[in-house]
């Protein structure tokens, strides 16, 4: 995964004024460049998709020119005004991809103008699509494909040498791969959940852990870096799953099952995975009683494990033990949880349904917007 595409959605008859632009790129630039910290998303380029009027706002100069691409038609460029902004914007090193335009009439000249060309990718004629993009593998401009909606697609886009593609191939597993299962790792992880939710005995936990060096040096890893030994290091797993408490450990042993995966697919899925359940959690802050947080989280994890693991969500949930909402929420989107699952997976689908999911749960566009964004921020640090 190289980065995140932001997509602007506009009330039907309302036009955007400057002010509303300004506003937008500010919201965006506030929520993920801090001014202590940085570039939260660490590695991941934002596509913010832009129209002319958009090159101007002074928020851009907010946001690390490394880290922005703004997306702009292929037509817009065809304007001397709007040429010279973006010129002047990949001078300074904003990035600038190439939409909806016919390739090979972009000119030799595009590098000067673009640093990605979006491709209308179709397996219909490939020879003739290798001919199109040969020249612009002369210029300094990656490819980016779209729509790649089957794995075919994915294997000639890569044959003619295309850089990225936006898509949702994570959740499609790919023909002929075998059915997983779960690994030796997870497991041990699964049956330390059982003992963590039954509230066992810490010797007990304890000994399980053991059997596992990589995972007991995970959680010493894991509790020396979050800080809880307040200044000490902590060097017993007894003294860690203390200071650490039950409910988080079960939060951290969710993401563990996770990471844990084998499938050759896994690091995107499970950065998605962490994503929507931090949304959903983020989402039933203010609704749910003070520990609920937990559940919301392991909703959105657990929706993606069928996949991670290779297993029918059934054959999931007999093998884990949830509490009724959960599992309730993971089959019907139902319950007290579903709907915040739900509208956690429609952001992540830029889906039609966000807004009235939003509305059903009395959450403003604008905090459905912020949260999102605050998700994906926390889940570079949980997922590096």
């Amino acid at each position: 995964m190289i980065g995140y595409e932001l997509s602007w959605q506009q009330h039907a008859g309302q036009l955007a004024t400057d002010a509303d632009m300004e506003a937008l790129v500010g919201f965006v630039a506030g929520n993920v460049n801090d001014e202590e910290r940085g570039w939260l998303l660490r590695d991941k380029v934002l596509f913010l998709d832009a129209v002319p009027a958009m090159l101007s706002t002074d928020a851009l100069h907010d946001l690390p020119p490394e880290r922005t691409v703004l997306t702009l038609r292929a037509g817009d460029l065809s304007d001397p005004d709007t040429l010279a902004a973006v010129q002047g914007l990949r001078a300074g090193g904003v990035g600038i991809s190439v939409r909806e335009g016919d390739v090979a009439q972009l000119g030799k000249h595009i590098g000067r103008s673009a640093s990605y060309v979006e491709v209308r990718f179709s397996g219909a004629d490939v020879a003739a699509q290798a001919r199109t993009y040969a020249a612009l593998k002369q210029a300094s401009v990656r490819m980016v494909g779209r729509p790649v909606t089957t794995w075919a697609d994915f294997d000639a886009c890569a044959a003619l040498g295309l850089d990225a593609f936006v898509g949702k191939l994570h959740l499609t597993p790919r023909p002929g791969n075998p059915v997983k299962g779960m690994n030796p790792a997870q497991t041990i992880i699964l049956q330390l959940m059982t003992m963590v939710q039954n509230n066992e005995d810490i010797p007990r936990i304890e000994g399980v852990l053991k059997r596992d060096p990589a995972l007991s040096y995970k959680l010493l890893r894991f509790i020396n870096t979050a800080g809880f030994g307040s200044g000490r290091e902590i060097q017993s797993l007894r003294q860690a799953i203390t200071m650490l408490g039950y409910a988080p450990l079960y939060r951290w042993l969710t993401l563990l099952l996770a990471t844990a995966s084998s499938s050759g697919y896994s690091p995107v899925l499970m950065e998605t995975a962490v994503i929507r359940g931090r949304l959903a959690e983020l989402l039933g802050q203010k609704f749910m009683p003070r520990g609920e947080g937990e559940n919301l989280f392991v909703c959105g994890m657990f929706s993606l494990l069928d996949r991670l693991l290779g297993l029918p969500m059934k054959e999931v949930l007999d093998t884990i033990p949830l509490p009724d909402e959960v599992v309730r929420a993971l089959l019907t989107r139902g319950g007290s949880y579903g709907p915040y699952l739900a509208l956690a997976e429609a952001c992540e689908l830029n889906s039609n349904l966000v807004a009235s999911l939003a509305s059903s749960l009395d959450i403003s566009p604008e905090d459905v917007n912020r949260m999102h964004l605050q998700a994906l921020a926390w889940a570079q640090n949980v997922t590096a």
